[in-house]
């Protein structure tokens, strides 16, 4: 009997935990006032974006696909669509396409520097509804490869910059803008634009690139809309799982076949994936968004020390964005075999491309892959363009706070948190001169608008594309 009353007891003193733990878990007071009006040629804005759509520069792995005639015509566009800017800042090309631009300001010490690249994907013009190159606006919204990913952000820096000149605005710091015509295809742009900083010796106050945008019903509980800042992006990592046999005819095969084989491999790490790791952006995200959502969800988010199994287990199940920020994830994407249905191959391979956590690194994953897969007669092949995860950037610091703040203010309401970027972009290249580099795209995006990057008919709202421009004016007001 008195074992039953001390297990009752403990039972009510995990609930009393839990329940005052979730009960404390709250956000902070927030700042109530106003922000001040901004005032710029919209209309002027929205048609920078236009011109600077309709330049066809696409990127390609096979450069001689590329129209490098396009890529200059966007480049001889820039002095006209922002003299101001062509007239104060001095303009440095450096190879692979890298632009870079500085803003003198009365100090020196500690720039910023803004990022953006200028080259798109291809496009499948037949699945279109609107030429994708004609950069046609239509009920409020602007259609065009490229308008949000990342020529929204080229313009926003840009225009704003031009404007702040125009008004004989200067910067307290020195400001860089730093543009990439390759970084679609991991061209080298961004390298050569880093090594010149590194090779002057230049750490920045902060760098901001593409990223996380103002985003809504992204997380469990919350209904405010969500300002996602990216502190780190996972790496990328190809993966070739090839088996080899003595092929023949497929009338008289062995127990297994090297596709069965690799089947088995495929299976057993689908089964197993990797270890979620409750720490570093996704962490501070469930902090930070946590105190926000629903007292139910408060109750898992609050007691993470509880609870984490059971957050890793659903994620897990269901998979997707979730999924994605707390684990390195594995999507088997390529396979290959026999040339004739009735031909045992004497190799067969799959390719798997993995998204490394910041916890995971190449060879702890490779490590791990074998440990699961437990076949030696699979070789593993790591692609040659796999790279680390990036550095892990600082938030309890005044550049976080200069960004987080002018966020607030263009847009009111909004929650403003880290979190892991599950995709790549130049900004990884930075981490060799600065723990201090973020990638927000400084816009709102519906889930429609997300989904149209590389895709179809991407498109964004006019007023978007002039929100992206105010969003610069004030950051550059702070620098």
């Amino acid at each position: 009997m008195i074992a039953l009353y001390i297990v009752l007891a403990l039972i009510v003193a995990f609930i009393a935990v839990i329940l005052i733990r979730a009960a404390r878990f709250k956000p902070p007071a927030e700042r109530s006032e106003v922000p001040e009006e901004v005032a710029f040629d919209r209309e002027g804005a929205v048609s920078a974006l236009q011109e600077l759509v309709r330049c066809r520069t696409v990127s390609y792995y096979d450069h001689t696909l590329e129209d490098d005639a396009e890529f200059e015509k966007f480049i001889a566009l820039l002095p006209t669509l922002y003299p101001e800017v062509a007239r104060v800042c001095s303009l440095t090309r450096l190879p692979d396409r890298g632009l870079l631009y500085k803003w003198e300001g009365e100090e020196q010490d500690e720039p910023v520097i803004l990022m953006s690249h200028y080259d798109v994907v291809p496009v499948n013009e037949e699945g279109w509804t609107k030429p994708p190159f004609d950069a046609v606006i239509e009920d409020g919204v602007l259609y065009g490869r490229g308008c949000v990913d990342t020529k929204l952000t080229m313009n926003g820096v840009l225009f704003a910059a031009n404007h702040l000149i125009a008004q004989g605005f200067k910067p307290n710091k020195d400001i860089y803008f730093a543009f990439s015509g390759g970084e679609e295809v991991n061209g080298l742009g961004a390298v050569h634009i880093v090594d010149w900083f590194k090779e002057r010796g230049i750490t920045p106050a902060f760098v901001l690139d593409e990223g996380g945008a103002v985003v809504e019903k992204v997380f469990p509980g919350v209904s405010r809309p969500c300002a996602l800042i990216g502190t780190a992006e996972k790496g990328v990592m190809n993966v070739e799982f090839r088996v080899v046999s003595p092929g023949g005819h497929s009338s008289a095969p062995k127990p297994h076949t090297p596709i069965g084989i690799l089947s088995r491999a495929c299976t057993r790490l689908e089964n197993r994936p990797f270890k979620v790791h409750l720490a570093g952006p996704a962490a501070k995200m469930f902090d930070t968004l946590g105190r926000h959502s629903s007292f139910i969800y408060r109750l898992i988010f609050a007691n993470l020390w509880c609870f984490g199994g059971i957050l890793s287990l659903l994620a897990k199940k269901s998979g997707g964005e979730m999924n994605a920020m707390m684990r390195t994830t594995v999507a088997f994407t390529m396979a290959s075999g026999s040339q004739a249905p009735n031909v045992i191959p004497p190799s067969a391979a799959f390719v798997a491309n993995l998204r490394l956590n910041p916890h995971d690194t190449i060879d702890s994953a490779v490590a791990y892959i074998k440990k699961v897969i437990k076949d030696d007669s699979v070789q593993l092949t790591v692609g040659k363009e796999s790279t680390n995860p990036s550095i892990i950037s600082e938030t309890d610091c005044p550049a976080w706070d200069t960004i987080a703040q002018t966020v607030t203010d263009t847009w009111p309401g909004s929650i403003v948190s880290p979190y892991l970027m599950v995709a790549c972009s130049d900004s990884r290249h930075y981490g060799r001169i600065s723990n201090r580099v973020y990638r927000f795209s400084a816009a709102d995006l519906t889930a429609e608008e997300r989904s149209s990057i590389h895709g179809n008919d991407e498109h964004i709202r006019v007023d978007v594309i002039c929100r992206t421009v105010e969003f610069f004016i004030r950051l550059m007001r702070r620098c």
